[in-house]
This record gives structure tokens, C-alpha cells and sequence, in this order.
């Protein structure tokens, strides 16, 4: 039987109810992104259009839709800080979502506290086992194919510090599935995450 596909230009619409493209390209992993602006307040917000890239050194890397604080608050200053979106922390994530006044934060709303960072000035969220404190190394707005921009800009941090709660180690290998890292499959309300049911062990060939 021939696969049937539905094929369309995004250029020209998807016409379907919600744009399938972010759940393609899915489960994408949050970045919780944590920022100070030039007068030290700080920003907190999650990105989907986030990953890490290269081993070493470690480059972690998140986009924007728009020119938003956490973008500007990283390319004014040339920091900011990963933190870890955890089921336990959903509500919290999705309040931080909200489109709040310049200079209000996010950490006051969401109620979330905050540790000192070690090398940069951006704080951690406390209450996520996972942090990273990344300074920038490259910042960019994205443009289509005819060389047009878009209002879409993109945010690279070479990681300078990993801090990773003792208690997710097991004989020194960190457990991914018990975190529970949280994850946006693309629909206008669509998460997920992963658990130690779902692992597959494959070693790559030698």
C-alpha cells in the first residue's frame, strides 16, 4: 500500500489547526534560561528552542521568537545560566512563560529561589538539579533563504560550570529518568517526559 503524505510549503500555510513542525522536531528539551540585566535584575524564562552542541567544550545554545530579555539581558552582559525543567517544576515553568513589564521577575512570580552562580553573575534556580552557567561565545538573527531577517534571534554560551545535585549520581552516571526533565512535543499545550521504562541501552559499533 503507498504511504499517503500530506505535503505542504510553510511559506504558504500548513492548513491544518496548529503548525505540526514543533511536534516533527519532538520531544524538544526546555531550557530554563536565567539572566541579569545591566542593572542586576533578573529574568527567568523556559526556550524549546534549545540544545547543547559539542563535547567539548560544551556549547549550549537557545532561540528566540522575538527579542526578548533573556537575548538581550545575554548579549549585554555575555551571560546567563541553564537550569533544568522538571515535571515537579511544570506550573512553574508555565507561569514563567508569562509576558511580564520590563524588569519584573520571573523568580518573584513563579516563587522559585535562587543560589549564586560561581562564575557568572546570572543566578541558579534552587530548586532544579541541573545547572549550567554558560558565557556568550556568538549571538545571531536568523534570516530565511533570500537573506531577509527574521525577528528570531539566536543565543550560543560556551558552559563554564556544570552543577549537578550529589543525589541524581548513581556510581557516578547521572539518571536522566528520575529527574523527570520535562520536554514541549509541539501543540498549543502538548508536554511530556521521559521514564527509566522507556530506556534503550545501544552502544555505538566499534
Amino acid at each position: 500500500m503507498q504511504t499517503q503524505f500530506y505535503s505542504y510549503q510553510p511559506q504558504q500555510g500548513h492548513g491544518l489547526p496548529h503548525d505540526p513542525i514543533p511536534s516533527l522536531i519532538a520531544p524538544r528539551p526546555i531550557g530554563w534560561i536565567s539572566t541579569c540585566d545591566k542593572q542586576g535584575r533578573t529574568n527567568l524564562a523556559p526556550y524549546s528552542f534549545f540544545n547543547i552542541f559539542n563535547y567539548s567544550p560544551p556549547i549550549l545554545v537557545f532561540s528566540s521568537v522575538g527579542k526578548k530579555d533573556s537575548v538581550t539581558n545575554a548579549i549585554e552582559t555575555g551571560e546567563f545560566v541553564y537550569n533544568l525543567a522538571t515535571l515537579e517544576l511544570a506550573q512553574q515553568i508555565n507561569l514563567s512563560s508569562a509576558m511580564l513589564p520590563h524588569g519584573e521577575s520571573e523568580f518573584d512570580l513563579t516563587q522559585l529561589s535562587t543560589l549564586p552562580s560561581t562564575l557568572v553573575t546570572p543566578p541558579r534556580i534552587a530548586q532544579t538539579p541541573v545547572s549550567m552557567e554558560c558565557v556568550v561565545t556568538e549571538y545571531q538573527q536568523l534570516k530565511r533563504a533570500d537573506g531577509s531577517l527574521l525577528d528570531t534571534w539566536m543565543v550560543m554560551g560556551e558552559v563554564v560550570m556544570v552543577h549537578i545535585d550529589e543525589a541524581t549520581l548513581e556510581q557516578g552516571l547521572y539518571n536522566s529518568a528520575r529527574q523527570k526533565p520535562l520536554m514541549r512535543a509541539g501543540g498549543p499545550a502538548d508536554y511530556y517526559w521521559i521514564e527509566e521504562q522507556q530506556k534503550l541501552e545501544m552502544y555505538r559499533p566499534k
